[in-house]
């Protein structure tokens, strides 16, 4: 490795999810020393939902040995729009666009990148307790119990990160006023629903209804072979008189406002996972600093219409690996990857905000479009931005 300009660098990286799995991986592939922690003793491996990738992206990825080929996904090329016939709670299918999207389990995306660190030092369960500059040059990680020198800090610890304290104190959290309700299903949820399970197999589902809409596609399970139902359903958050359990208010939202298969889908079965979170988003104006650099949901959050939260961690760990090799010094390379990372973030978080206002905050009259209408709404909606979830109308 000694080529390679990376070497003999120590990098300590806060926060070992995704991101900082994948910040691992780039250092030590630059040639750097890499320390991560991660604050949570509990078994990261477990989280079950789902989350989509671009394939262009997965095929990099494998390429450049951050995942396997034999990680299992279930890729899909289109993506088929869907509302409730006004008046009936009948299925009506509004367009078809050319969309592809790799889905993933989030578990098995964060067991694969965790392994492909390898000669990664990781510290589970040692929480970061600050970060400080050294007046020398380079950084402190403290822990309860260690204090240790590294010449780059990596903050990937998200949305309430130590790290990112110490680069943008003053960045706070934007509250959209919605919540997007995130879970996966059994596949035999789908039992009696053929026609549904066939749609599901080769396309990713978007359900539109006022107020808010549904996203539902198939992912790995953890079994070999096996698939779960994912889902994320955005809309108003429960009022405070809502005393009954999170499965019974997403099946009150999926039984007013779905059509009836899909809503008899949402209420099968107990739910392997399930969880409702705040939609916010922020974005740090220059998202590195030496000796600190952010990553990921420490760096940005940008609203989850995007898709992008895994994928920008992703492209992060690449353009890391890229800026330590093309660079002469720790200090070099942090402002090469702050030119490339942070204007991105901010564009998503642009896009984010635009889709969130058409899609939840002042949505179409679904049951009135056919496929023109959502190819001219998803032009207006983009305004010129690039995203991989809006292909081209098919037929």
């Amino acid at each position: 490795m000694a080529d390679v300009a990376g070497a003999g660098l120590r990098i300590g990286v806060v926060g070992g999810s995704v991101a900082g799995c994948a910040m691992a991986i780039a250092g030590t592939k630059a040639g750097a020393e890499v320390t991560v922690y991660e604050r949570s003793d509990g078994a990261l491996e477990d989280r079950g939902f789902g989350i989509v990738v671009p394939p262009p992206l997965h095929a990099e990825l494998v390429a450049a040995g951050y995942l396997d080929a034999g990680m299992p996904t279930a890729p899909v090329p289109s993506r088929v729009w869907l509302t409730r016939e006004r008046g009936r709670r009948e299925t009506r299918e509004l367009a078809r666009q050319e969309a592809a999207v790799t889905p993933c389990h989030w578990g098995l995306l964060w067991r694969t990148l965790r392994a492909n660190a390898e000669g990664v030092t990781y510290h589970r369960g040692r929480p970061v307790t600050e970060v400080l500059p050294r007046p020398s040059g380079g950084a402190v990680i403290r822990t309860a119990d260690s204090e240790e020198r590294y010449d780059i800090v990596v903050g990937a610890d998200g949305p309430r990160s130590v790290t990112r304290a110490a680069v943008a104190p003053k960045v706070r959290p934007v509250p959209a006023g919605y919540v997007v309700w995130r879970g996966t299903l059994p596949i035999d949820a789908l039992a009696g629903h053929p026609h549904q399970l066939e749609l599901l197999r080769t396309a990713w589902i978007t359900l539109g209804f006022g107020g808010g809409h549904g996203v539902f596609y198939l992912i790995p399970g953890t079994l070999d072979g096996s698939r779960l139902l994912a889902y994320a359903i955005y809309g108003p958050p429960p009022p405070p008189s809502w005393t009954a359990g999170r499965e019974e208010y997403v099946r009150r939202v999926a039984e007013e406002h779905f059509p009836a298969d899909w809503a008899e889908i949402v209420g099968r079965g107990a739910h392997t996972s399930l969880a409702c979170h705040d939609v916010a988003d922020f974005h740090v104006p220059r998202v590195a600093e030496p000796p600190f650099l952010l990553a990921g949901d420490a760096a940005s959050i940008t609203r989850p219409h995007t898709a992008s939260g895994a994928t920008k961690a992703l492209q992060d760990a690449l353009c890391l690996e890229r800026a330590l090799r093309a660079s002469s010094s720790a200090a070099e390379a942090l402002g090469r990857y702050a030119d490339e990372r942070s204007d991105e973030g901010a564009r998503l978080v642009s896009l984010g905000r635009r889709l969130g206002h058409a899609m939840v905050e002042r949505t179409p009259d679904w049951a009135a479009m056919g496929a023109a209408e959502v190819a001219d709404w998803s032009r207006a909606t983009l305004d010129g931005a690039g995203s991989y979830l809006y292909g081209v109308p098919e037929g």
